[in-house]
C-alpha cells in the first residue's frame, strides 16, 4: 500500500525528512493564559518557511496555557476528567495554529485523539503520513485520548508511529539542556549531545522519564532548542544543530 512508507522511503525535499515538533501551551500562551497571537503566529511563519525547503512537519501541542490535569487534581478535580479537560485544551490551540499556518498558504490538517468530527480528523497514522508526503502540517491534538499520558508520551509515540526522523522539544526560557537550571547556577553549561541514559538518571529537564524511556527503547533522536530567538524554529525543522541532541550518543557539554 502506498501510504505505508518507511523511513527510506518517505518522500519530499531535504532528503525526506521528516520531524515532529512537540510545542508546549507555554508557548502559546507567551505565558499567560490563552493564546498569544503575535507568539503563534511567528511559529507558523517559521514552520511553513521549512514545508516550503520540502520538510514533512508533524506537530503535537499542549494545552497547558488552559489547563493541567495534575494542577486541577491539586485543586480537588478528579485527575481523569481534569486531564481530558486538558486535551480539549489541545485541539483549541491546534487550531489556532491551523488558522495562522493557512494564513501563510500553508495546507494543514488537525487530527485529534479525541472524536470531533466537526473540527479535526481522527488520528490515522496512514493519513498523517499522506498529508506529510503531500506537502500539509499535520497537528495532533487530544494528546493520547486518554488520561495519564503526558504529550511528551505522545510526541514519541505519534514520531515512531508515523515514521519521524526526529522529535524536536521547542522550550521557552531555555535554549537547550543544561547541567542544572541556568536561571539559578551561573556555572551551568548547555549539554551540545546528551545521552538518554544520563538525562534520566540525573533527571534533567528534557521530557518525562516514561517518553524519555520509550525515546531510549526505540532510538528516537530528540533535539531541544530554545523557541524564543527569531529563526530558530526553521532551523531546527531543516536540522541545524541548534540547542542539546539526546540519543544515543556521549555526553558532551559547551
Amino acid at each position: 500500500m502506498s501510504d505505508n512508507c518507511s523511513h527510506d522511503t518517505h518522500s519530499g525535499g531535504q532528503n525526506g525528512r521528516r520531524v515532529l515538533l512537540k510545542l508546549s501551551g507555554e508557548a502559546f500562551g507567551g505565558g499567560h493564559v490563552g493564546i498569544d497571537p503575535k507568539v503563534v503566529r511567528r511559529i507558523a511563519s517559521e514552520i511553513a518557511a521549512a514545508v516550503r525547503q520540502g520538510v514533512q512537519v508533524a506537530i503535537v501541542v499542549g494545552g497547558g496555557n488552559f489547563f493541567r490535569g495534575a494542577q486541577l487534581q491539586q485543586a480537588g478535580i478528579d485527575r481523569s476528567r481534569g486531564d481530558y479537560m486538558g486535551m480539549l485544551g489541545t485541539v483549541m490551540n491546534c487550531l489556532a495554529l491551523q488558522d495562522f499556518l493557512e494564513q501563510e498558504g500553508q495546507a494543514t490538517r488537525v487530527q485529534s485523539a479525541i472524536h470531533m468530527t466537526q473540527v479535526a480528523e481522527p488520528y490515522i497514522p496512514l493519513k498523517a503520513i499522506r498529508h506529510l508526503e503531500k506537502g500539509r502540517v499535520v497537528i495532533f491534538g487530544a494528546g493520547a485520548g486518554m488520561p495519564y499520558f503526558s504529550t511528551d508520551t505522545v510526541s514519541i509515540q505519534r514520531a515512531l508511529e508515523i515514521h519521524c526522523d526526529e522529535v524536536l522539544m521547542g522550550k521557552n526560557g531555555v535554549d537547550g539542556v543544561y547541567t542544572a537550571d541556568p536561571n539559578k547556577d551561573p556555572e551551568a553549561r548547555m549539554f551540545t549531545k546528551l545521552s538518554y541514559n544520563r538525562a534520566l538518571v540525573d533527571n534533567l529537564a528534557v521530557m518525562d522519564a516514561s517518553a524519555l524511556s520509550m525515546a531510549r527503547d526505540n532510538a528516537m533522536n530528540i533535539r531541544v532548542f530554545g523557541l524564543e530567538g527569531a529563526g530558530n524554529v526553521t532551523a531546527a525543522l531543516t536540522g541545524q544543530p541548534l540547542g542539546t541532541l539526546v540519543g544515543a550518543v556521549d555526553s558532551e557539554t559547551k
